[in-house]
């Protein structure tokens, strides 16, 4: 997997420097996930379906 350049973070990031957070970079039918505190790791990859499933749980909760 090739290491997208458009990570975003979250608006829920807090004050400061927003570093305990984690990030989402678009790859198209995919999207990454990585923690901003280690960005040289590898990053979780999940289809773009599977993410909003599972965000859509999140906001359930």
């Amino acid at each position: 997997m090739t290491t997208p350049d458009n990570w975003r973070k979250s608006s829920y990031s807090g004050s400061g420097d927003g570093n305990a957070c984690v990030e989402i970079a678009d790859l198209g039918p995919r999207i990454a996930i990585r923690d901003s505190k280690s960005p040289s790791r590898t990053p979780l990859s999940l289809p773009a379906p599977a993410f909003a499933s599972f965000i859509d749980a999140l906001k359930r909760t």
